[in-house]
């Protein structure tokens, strides 16, 4: 059974779709990247999974044990967000509350989580630094470290490397490979087509014509024509 499912899916706003009738599911253990032109709909879509938009018609689902409060979410960055004025340890530590019931403070448990999620992000002595005084690349490990104290079942991911430099977009990619491969669901919305043949197993592309499938099949369709400029193989 699925983790994450969409049936008959259209999602816009006060609407209006953007999207019509978007079927897909995701497995325990998938590597799902979204992909297609600018402005198709693909952080509405993201939005609209976790319950931040309200769908125009058809479902979102979750099975396989996954309750709705544990889908991590990484946005894109805004100026605002990365001018946040908290320490790195404050920032991570956050992602704990939406699992914290009406416990009114932290305790050992949050704690020793914020503490692996810091470690495993390579963050380990930053913690008390403030979080606008980092390098892009360390403030998307923060929040990722974040997203990872609200759970470590899946993840949704948007743009996690925009604005990021080669370098430190190639390592952001193989923290999240890892973290897949560790046993997270993954789904990462990606202008970088490259990059989501690389790493993803599933392909959901979304243009005039909607594909959704393995990567494998994604090689073999329609759909991979329009990249041909990137230089990916068919």
């Amino acid at each position: 059974m699925a983790q994450l499912y969409c049936v008959d899916l259209s999602v816009g706003y006060d609407g209006n779709a953007i999207l019509k009738n978007i079927s897909f599911g995701v497995n325990k253990g998938d590597y799902l990247a979204v992909v297609g032109e600018n402005g198709s709909g693909k952080s509405t879509l993201m939005k609209t999974v976790l319950g931040l938009v309200k769908p125009i018609s058809g479902e979102v689902c979750v099975g396989d044990g996954l309750r709705k409060n544990e889908i991590g979410y990484l946005p894109q960055q805004t100026v605002v967000q990365k001018d946040f004025p908290a320490s790195v340890w404050e920032v991570v530590i956050s992602g704990c509350i939406a699992n914290m019931g009406l416990k009114p403070f932290y305790g050992k448990e949050e704690k020793a989580l914020a503490a692996e999620n810091i470690k495993k992000m390579g963050l380990e002595g930053l913690e008390k630094r403030s979080y606008r005084e980092l390098s892009g690349g360390q403030q998307q490990r923060v929040l990722l470290a974040r997203a990872l104290c609200s759970t470590k079942k899946v993840l949704l991911l948007d743009e996690p490397v925009s604005g990021l430099d080669p370098k430190v977009t190639a390592e952001m990619y193989e923290l999240i490979y890892n973290l897949n491969k560790g046993g997270t669901t993954i789904i990462m919305i990606s202008h970088d087509i490259s990059a989501a043949l690389k790493y993803a197993s599933h392909i959901l592309h979304i243009g005039k014509e909607v594909f959704f499938g393995t990567k494998e099949a994604y090689l073999k369709s329609e759909n991979i024509k329009n990249f041909n400029a990137l230089g990916v193989e068919q």
